[in-house]
């Protein structure tokens, strides 16, 4: 680029060193905006990175609140277990009484073999039928938590992802600075050869020869 030269010098107008300054100066403009479309190439590039990221953002926090969800549904699953363990409990007492019961109003040569009847029975099958509530809700939660536990490392993935993306737009954003900056100080010096430029070419010619000019 012509940004490294020397102008040459301030010559008179007309003349072939002026031209080549003229097509210097020039040069210097194309240079500018050359480092300009360089600038705004890495600035388009930063904001690609940091619109991606803050995608990502969005859904790494859609991803943790959904995770949360079901943490706290899990949660509400396992808060149901000890009314089920409570009713178990109750039921068991229920046959322990009935049990009893009919052992002490049996004869007594009878007490061993005492048949179960249709309401012990019916205790066992609603205890068993609590268990499997039980068992049930432990799975579900379990299931829930595993889900959770997934979105979450689903989220960590993401922020590598995130953290990739800001750090490839900071590099981005300091290589459009750096154009930038090359293109303004080109710019500033640009503007002052073409002033200088403008300067000389304004002057009037002088005469050679030295003889005063004749009136007309």
């Amino acid at each position: 680029m012509a940004s490294g030269g020397t102008p040459p010098e301030a010559p008179g107008p007309g003349t072939p060193l002026a031209a080549r300054r003229s097509r210097w100066i020039g040069q210097q403009y194309a240079d500018i905006t050359k480092l300009r479309e360089h600038a705004a190439r890495h600035e388009r590039a930063s904001a690609r990175a940091q619109q991606r990221a803050a995608r990502i953002n969005t859904r790494i926090e859609k991803l943790r609140h959904q995770a949360t969800l079901l943490r706290e549904k899990a949660q509400k699953v396992l808060a149901e277990i000890p009314q089920f363990e409570q009713q178990i409990k109750q039921h068991e007492r229920d046959i322990a009484a009935s049990t009893s019961q009919r052992q002490s109003a049996a004869p007594p040569g009878q007490g061993h073999v005492i048949a179960m009847t249709s309401d012990v029975t019916s205790l066992h099958y609603r205890i068993r039928k609590l268990q499997q509530k039980v068992v049930d809700k432990q799975q579900k939660s379990r299931h829930l938590e595993l889900r959770a536990a997934q979105k979450t490392q689903k989220t960590a993935e993401l922020k590598v992802k995130v953290d990739r993306y800001t750090e490839a737009s900071r590099l981005e954003e300091q290589e459009a600075n750096a154009y930038r900056q090359r293109a303004d100080r080109l710019q500033a010096v640009s503007e002052a050869d073409v002033a200088s430029h403008l300067t000389a070419t304004a002057q009037p010619p002088t005469n050679p020869s030295g003889e005063p000019p004749r009136p007309p």
